[in-house]
């Protein structure tokens, strides 16, 4: 089973043949599902822990995030059915809300508009481009030899021997998924059941940004749980129980990531010392401006902050 890669904003390709981007058109949705869409390296994961601690109300014996908020697209391995893996989320629990993960923007990830079918929220997350990228060649790096092997894909190929080499090779892969994921949800941005949150909003502000997204799902919280909540969600709890966010549990029968793969530095406004060259970073915003049609969204990719009504 395969399929690629693709950003919603162009041609470019790259293919990936664990993600299978069609999948998520045929899940049957219901009230109160709970989507995160994300772009790769962009605060996915924390997102993921972010709706599981709030919606377990505090969880720190959990095993595997991704048993939690499972992932649409991915594929396990090369001989799984995609009837099987869509009958898993069916067969998932009526009792608690559903809570999803995609690295896909519409139309490949479904939207659902207030009033036009079951409720669903959606959580949607965005990070520099330039720390995107230079976090994304250690994080494909960081996929154990053994899943390379499982899928018969050289990882050099995809890695190259330096950054820049990366950037140049996946150019027209990478800017799409970064940039024409927030195109794909901008005019989306203001609809009752859409949240935006920007990377830096998380490392500067996490309390509020935790609450924000307690707020937008309608979660109730009780003031005793919220303390565990906010341990749990932290970049430094996170990273000391690394294991618990690196798909351990659901990729077989080898395992995805390497230790340590998954939680890196999550730093902000550090893109120089992961070798992202001036040069480098103009070239990725001037694909970028390409790309995005409002100068408000691309300024809001890079920056984060409050978005105008």
């Amino acid at each position: 089973m395969s399929d690629t890669m693709q950003g919603p904003g162009g041609p470019d390709e790259l293919a990936i043949p664990w993600i299978d981007v069609t999948m998520q058109q045929e899940v049957a949705w219901r009230d109160g599902d709970i989507v995160i869409s994300v772009p790769v390296k962009s605060g996915t994961t924390w997102t993921m822990n972010i709706v599981h601690q709030l919606r377990s109300g505090g969880d720190a014996h959990f095993a595997d995030v991704y048993a939690e908020v499972r992932w649409l697209e991915f594929v396990p391995n090369p001989d799984a059915r995609r009837d099987d893996l869509l009958a898993a989320f069916e067969q998932m629990p009526r009792d608690a809300r559903r809570a999803f993960k995609s690295h896909s923007a519409p139309p490949d990830l479904p939207y659902l508009a207030p009033g036009s079918g079951p409720d669903v929220r959606y959580v949607v997350v965005m990070r520099n481009p330039d720390e995107a990228v230079a976090s994304m060649r250690p994080f494909i790096a960081g996929h154990s030899e053994a899943w390379f092997d499982l899928w018969q894909i050289p990882k050099d190929d995809i890695v190259g021997p330096d950054l820049a080499t990366f950037v140049e090779m996946l150019a027209g892969p990478l800017t799409n998924a970064l940039f024409g994921f927030v195109e794909s949800w901008w005019d989306l941005r203001h609809n009752g059941n859409v949240l935006f949150v920007h990377f830096n909003e998380l490392k500067q502000e996490p309390d509020l940004a935790v609450r924000r997204i307690a707020d937008f799902l309608d979660f109730e919280v009780a003031d005793d749980a919220w303390p565990a909540i906010l341990e749990y969600t932290s970049f430094a709890w996170m990273k000391a129980h690394e294991d618990k966010f690196e798909a351990r549990t659901v990729s077989q029968p080898v395992q995805l990531l390497d230790p340590g793969a998954m939680i890196r530095k999550g730093q902000i406004g550090a893109t120089a010392e992961d070798g992202v060259t001036p040069g480098m970073s103009a070239m990725i915003r001037d694909l970028g401006s390409r790309i995005v049609s409002d100068p408000e969204a691309l300024e809001w990719c890079y920056r984060g902050g409050p978005l105008a009504r």
